[in-house]
């Protein structure tokens, strides 16, 4: 037997810009030679059962023989030389004299399917019943000849010429099951007829397609490996309404679909083929036939797994992972995200610890957050894209994990493990565009089908991508149902929806003259309104538990107000859970970039954001885009020597973990590295070795953001009551002179926390705070400035005790020692 071709004959992509190096015109197709191993055993047969949808594939067995050994029937009927019958597959009786009717393909279908322009090659190809028996024709370019192997009979086929095989048998009823021997030079192949098989969709799957209502999309469309009346193969589906017609390219047919060509149902603009015998690890793609006449290779919007960047080619994959994480998956929505402890740390993972792959992260990701205290990780874009210098953010394959770390089920090995460690996991999730690259989405049938049909509303000005069509349904039911699937077969707890402003606005990064305003003369695009409140509404319904986050950085109003409640705008709310808080992250970063001396003329920063703090059910963010691009890593943005720096940031992360909201954190700044982030390298863990000098400073910090998550989960009052004013109180919002903030935060049940950011290098004794009467003393539980973390330690060790004397308007007052350029809490004694 043949070997399958190497690996370089696949579809690849070097670069965004290059072709798809696979694609061939119809004057391109492998020779002769080549094809004596086009149906070799590269395919595998499924052993699980249909109704699981998740067949196991095996290899299939191939019996060879040499092709004298194909004998004919006696008495066998084939066709006479002559036309055939004007109608597809028509079979006619010839003049008088000429013999049986005819069983060979309508001059008009060969074209067609010769072209690659034929809508349904199943009423073509396969077995027929006609007068005089049953018609078997088969399309095998490349073959010398065809022979019908049946449990009554065994005919060979007549040769009619460009792949083209016919033969009439004298047989009652079309048998249920046939196959074919395709004898090509030196070898015979036995094989299932593709074109033997019904439909492998069902009606309700195309009726919630054309309605644009598949919340399980992934399970219709794509290449799902299956049994189909008994026999195990994968059904390919394809959306593609524009295309002239689609075949099946792939290493099982050495990237020629001329011998594949698939089925269009009906109105649904899907096309669909039942390949036999081939199962998980086949590389596919689609070659559409455009409106113009000429073909494109498209990898499978659908497909579950891609080949590693910088091959292009999609996978076929059926899930082996058997998950472990039920415990965590019970009980994640026993408390909603906003009233919860939610501190994250957003990861990098490619360059987290460069070199490891999904299941090599599983054995360290976990303990590594696990120790440093946070619930969640934010994974930036883990969906497949072709250039790594986006990070992520311009995808490809919106339904497959990236292949650089592993495969499907490695990522969920990764996702089960965290989950067993106790720590969420979100991911970021970009349904605001994708990248032109010609093998993939844009203008994937010949003309805009995922994208809007007006250029203007298309084109992406800030990144050169494409924005997505959110007015076309089928365009949305493939993101909304993308966004359940992370959810449901991969157990994300939660979506950061990326640039969403970018897709709220019809004029976002355009000049007068760029866009078009609504039908109501505004700049909301309606459209994408929609969307991202069905994308809302439904991961909410199906997924208990699960959080959608914003990347909104507009004042756009009730971006995670429930959608069915309608603003003082006259729209509902878009539904998210937590929205990030540009505003605070961009404000709190420019006052303590100031000399401490200039920070009083800027102190209405640290205090803007409570003037909307309940506006929005807030995360506050210190993200990836804030150290990278000449921004500077989150220490090196602080003032002075690097004693003043690493000060700075002790106190800022203290004032950012006490003040409503959520928390996120980049990696490689829970150690104040000093280098901005680079995907080449990640962060410097060298800082941290033991041998280097420095290395107590960068552990001082990191030991800070460990004791501030402990403390943070501890005490409700940091989070229980986040969303409702009742959850805060200033002591004193206007001491710019001092450089202080001092705040309270209550639980539930009314429990206060105080917290005092003093960003001044001096040190104040007995700096006298108003305080709630009732509470008989306070205890320090946390205080940046302690020498564990590489402070001077001036520190309040005693119990602080109320004095009768009104201050900041309350009754009673304490008297503290403030640190310098140190946050302090205290609670109740």
């Amino acid at each position: 037997m043949t070997p399958r071709p190497p690996s370089d004959e696949s579809p690849k992509k070097n670069g965004a810009k290059k072709p798809a190096a696979a694609e061939k015109t119809p004057d391109e197709r492998p020779t002769a030679k080549k094809a004596e191993t086009r149906e070799t055993a590269t395919g595998k047969a499924a052993t699980g059962k249909a109704a699981t949808r998740r067949a196991e594939i095996r290899r299939a067995e191939i019996r060879t023989a040499p092709v004298e050994a194909v004998e004919a029937v006696e008495g066998e009927t084939g066709p006479a030389s002559g036309e055939t019958g004007p109608g597809r597959g028509e079979v006619r009786p010839g003049p008088a004299g000429s013999g049986p009717a005819l069983a060979g393909v309508h001059p008009a279908d060969r074209q067609r399917l010769l072209d690659g322009t034929h809508h349904d090659p199943h009423g073509v190809l396969g077995a027929h019943p006609v007068p005089d028996g049953v018609a078997f024709r088969a399309f095998r370019p490349f073959a010398l000849g065809v022979t019908v192997v049946t449990d009554e009979l065994r005919s060979e086929l007549r040769d009619d010429g460009d792949g083209f095989f016919s033969g009439l048998l004298p047989l009652r009823a079309v048998p249920e099951s046939y196959r074919l021997l395709v004898a090509y030079e030196g070898t015979v192949l036995e094989t299932e007829d593709p074109y033997r098989f019904l439909p492998a969709l069902g009606e309700l799957d195309l009726h919630l397609l054309g309605e644009g209502r598949h919340e399980e999309l992934w399970r219709a469309l794509g290449a799902e490996p299956m049994e189909q009346q008994g026999v195990a193969g994968t059904r390919f589906t394809v959306w593609a309404p524009n295309a002239l017609g689609v075949r099946l390219a792939g290493g099982f047919n050495f990237w020629d679909g001329t011998g594949h060509p698939m089925r269009s149902l009906g109105s649904s603009g899907v096309w669909e083929l039942f390949v036999p015998a081939i199962g998980e690890g086949e590389l596919y793609k689609f070659d559409i036939t455009r409106p113009d006449g000429s073909r494109t290779l498209r990898a499978d919007p659908m497909a579950r797994r891609t080949e590693t960047p910088p091959n292009t080619s999609s996978v076929v994959h059926a899930s082996h992972h058997v998950w472990q994480d039920a415990e965590w998956m019970a009980k994640r929505a026993t408390r909603p995200a906003h009233e919860a402890p939610f501190s994250v740390y957003e990861v990098h993972l490619p360059s987290w610890r460069p070199g490891l792959t999904y299941r090599q992260l599983a054995d360290q990701l976990p303990a590594y957050v696990t120790d440093l205290g946070f619930t969640h990780v934010e994974l930036m874009p883990v969906a497949e894209h072709p250039f790594g210098g986006s990070w992520g953010y311009q995808v490809t394959g919106f339904f497959a994990p990236t292949a650089r770390l592993g495969t499907p089920d490695d990522f969920k090995h990764l996702v089960d493990a965290l989950h067993r460690a106790g720590v969420g996991v979100l991911m970021d999730w970009v349904p605001a565009h994708f990248p032109r690259d010609e093998w993939a989405l844009a203008e994937f049938d010949g003309r805009p089908l995922y994208e809007h049909a007006d250029p203007q509303r298309a084109d992406h000005p800030d990144w050169g991508t494409l924005e997505f069509d959110y007015g076309r349904r089928e365009v949305r039911n493939f993101l909304v149902a993308n966004a359940t699937y992370w959810c449901e077969e991969f157990h994300i707890d939660g979506l950061r929806v990326d640039a969403v402003a970018s897709m709220l606005y019809l004029d976002y990064s355009r000049e007068p003259g760029q866009w078009t305003p609504n039908e109501h003369g505004g700049r909301e695009n309606l459209d994408a309104v929609a969307f991202l409140q069905e994308m809302n509404a439904t991961v909410y319904r199906r997924n208990p538990g699960v959080v959608t986050i914003a990347e909104e950085s507009t004042a756009w109003d009730g971006v995670t107000r429930a959608t069915h409640h309608v603003g003082p705008g006259g729209f509902g709310g878009l539904g998210f859970g937590l929205k990030w808080n540009m505003g605070w992250m961009h404000d709190s970063l420019d006052y303590v970039s100031h000399e401490p001396v200039h920070r009083k003329y800027h102190h209405n920063e640290m205090t803007f954001s409570m003037v909307y703090a309940y506006s929005e059910n807030y995360v506050l963010p210190i993200s990836h885009d804030e150290v990278v691009h000449g921004k500077r890593s989150l220490v090196s943005k602080m003032p002075g020597d690097w004693w003043q720096q690493r000060a700075n940031l002790r106190a800022y992360l203290a004032f950012m973990w006490a003040h409503p909201g959520k928390q996120l954190l980049f990696m490689g700044q829970e150690f104040a590295q000093g280098a901005e982030w680079s995907e080449a390298h990640g962060p410097d863990w060298w800082l941290l070795d033991p041998a280097y000098g420095a290395e107590p400073d960068h552990r001082g910090v990191r030991d800070l953001v460990r004791d501030l998550n402990a403390t943070y989960r501890r005490e409700p009052a940091l989070w229980e009551r986040d969303t409702e004013p009742s959850g805060f109180n200033w002591i004193t919002g206007d001491s710019a002179d001092d450089n202080v903030f001092a705040f309270l935060r209550h639980a539930a049940d009314g429990t206060p926390l105080l917290a005092v950011s003093h960003f001044s290098p001096a040190v104040r004794h007995n700096y006298r705070l108003g305080v709630p009467e009732d509470i008989p003393a306070w205890n320090e539980v946390l205080n940046t400035d302690a020498l564990r973390y590489g402070g001077s330690d001036i520190t309040n060790p005693d119990p602080v005790k109320p004095e009768p004397q009104g201050w900041h308007g309350r009754p009673a007052s304490i008297q503290l020692t403030l640190p310098p350029l140190a946050t302090v809490w205290l609670r109740p004694a």
